[in-house]
């Protein structure tokens, strides 16, 4: 049997990787969508927990096209993907918080004051926040005139912090999504995540340009 020709192993390996990454979100999605402790609740309720799965769903492929790690897209095409995948980031965050404050708005404004008593909630919306400045940050970058580095640094940072609030805040509730695949998606989240900083070296005194 001969060797695979260089283009079709390249073909393979994409194949692979895109395979990969469709199980890696749709398994997790999958099982909190046929989740048993979603038999009696009500629509509003699925949505805020479908939403907040998505979410994370959406926090791994954002590393992977800001880093151009995804084969078969451009640097320029993995970074305008990686602003429109921010904007749909923001939107399931948004259903997620305004659908839990349908079902119940103490608990809700609970939350935001960081005075609720589950852990979870601080983190989810430290998470919130992060995520909501780090695209703000990203659509006011030329109006604010900030030096490159500088608004690197800036919005990495608000990246992580979201990466980190949102994994912590998973992985403490005991809900909808189910345990093995919930802790999969949110290492792989954190892997992603801490590739793309070791290789772009963000902290660095020389970090590697656009």
């Amino acid at each position: 049997m001969s060797p695979l020709a260089p283009k079709e192993t390249q073909r393979f390996r994409a194949t692979l990787i895109w395979a990969a990454l469709a199980i890696a979100v749709a398994v997790p999605i999958g099982a909190a969508a046929t989740s048993p402790l979603l038999a009696w609740r009500e629509p509003v309720y699925i949505a805020a927990g479908l939403a907040g799965v998505i979410a994370m769903a959406f926090l791994l492929f954002q590393p992977l096209l800001v880093g151009g790690y995804l084969p078969g897209i451009s640097a320029l095409q993995g970074r305008r993907l990686h602003r429109w995948l921010g904007s749909l980031l923001v939107a399931a965050v948004v259903i997620h918080v305004a659908a839990l404050w349908i079902t119940s708005p103490p608990d809700v404004v609970d939350a935001l004051l960081f005075r609720s008593p589950t852990p979870f909630s601080a983190w989810g919306v430290t998470a919130m926040w992060a995520v909501f400045a780090a695209a703000l940050l990203a659509a006011l970058r030329r109006r604010l005139r900030l030096r490159p580095r500088i608004w690197r640094l800036a919005h990495t940072t608000l990246a992580l912090l979201t990466v980190i609030g949102s994994v912590v805040h998973a992985l403490l509730i005991e809900g909808t999504m189910e345990t093995v695949t919930k802790w999969a998606l949110c290492a792989l989240v954190l892997v992603a995540t801490l590739k793309v900083l070791s290789d772009f070296k963000v902290w660095a005194v020389n970090p590697r340009r656009d």
